[in-house]
């Protein structure tokens, strides 16, 4: 079974840096690789049209360069994605719209192999993490289940009310604020500097790090990073390809324009808020 590097980063107490993707191009993971500077890619799958061969082609990617796949899933498709993207290669999960204790431990069950001991749901399966057919139902399949690691995003209301109670589920490894959804969930869509969203961030972060977990965040610009680290952040998720396409474009196109004397036409379109994204 393939090494997990963002599972030895964390268990030595080491920084680790990922990016976000939401095309299922596998040369763009290569290109993450190729830069030199990642630990591991966050497939976003969440919002991104995708399949099961797109997920196994990611897979080949990242053991191409020696990346740790992460792949964010909805919570209706916990349990399958999960299993599924495990199954191509990948090696973390980060589940969204967690609201419960109950919540938490489902998603710590779809990742964990159902064996004595282990209390997951995982069955043994034919798929690329096991070689198709070479390590189908070994012990070694096994341990590496228990390798992947499991983040979890807190982002909703009732997440936060009972947080406590949800981070002390054992397996749970990573944390992450989600202020878009928070803020909508309380009734102040879009208002990301809020003081209530800061105040329930920093109670994340904290709490995450007084129960030995380890809160993540993620950037599209690097200048929060050092109000992070001071507070004692080490994992950092940072740009997306949408955006740094969109702003490039943005940017250039309205330049070139500029320089043949016209306006850009997305001058009149509404612009993103910058925001989180």
């Amino acid at each position: 079974m393939r090494r997990n590097k963002l599972r030895e980063l964390l268990s030595a107490g080491q920084p680790t840096l990922g990016t976000h993707l939401l095309s299922t191009w596998p040369t763009l993971v290569e290109l993450v690789g190729a830069a030199g500077a990642f630990d591991y890619v966050e497939f976003t799958a969440e919002y991104a049209p995708f399949d099961l061969y797109d997920l196994d082609n990611l897979g080949r990617a990242l053991e191409l360069k020696e990346l740790t796949g992460m792949i964010k899933v909805e919570q209706t498709q916990w349990t399958h994605q999960a299993m599924r993207a495990i199954g191509s290669g990948f090696q973390s999960v980060l589940f969204a719209d967690v609201r419960t204790e109950e919540d938490a431990r489902a998603c710590v069950a779809a990742v964990r192999a159902e064996a004595p001991g282990k209390g997951g749901r995982l069955g043994v399966g034919m798929r690329r993490d096991v070689g198709t057919v070479l390590e189908v139902g070994r012990p070694s399949y096994v341990e590496a289940l228990d390798q992947v690691v499991i983040a979890l995003m807190v982002e909703k209301a009732e997440c936060v009310e009972d947080l406590d109670r949800i981070l002390s589920v054992p397996g749970i490894d990573m944390v992450q604020f989600g202020a878009a959804d928070y803020s909508m969930s309380i009734g102040l869509a879009g208002q990301f500097a809020h003081p209530d969203i800061r105040k329930a961030e920093r109670r994340t972060i904290e709490l995450a790090l007084s129960k030995g977990l380890h809160p993540r965040i993620e950037l599209h610009d690097l200048e929060r990073a050092p109000e992070y680290i001071e507070m004692g952040v080490k994992h950092f998720c940072i740009g997306w390809d949408v955006r740094i396409l969109y702003n490039w474009l943005s940017a250039n196109g309205s330049a070139m324009r500029a320089l043949l004397g016209q306006s850009a036409s997305a001058a009149s379109t509404p612009q993103p808020s910058g925001g989180i994204y």
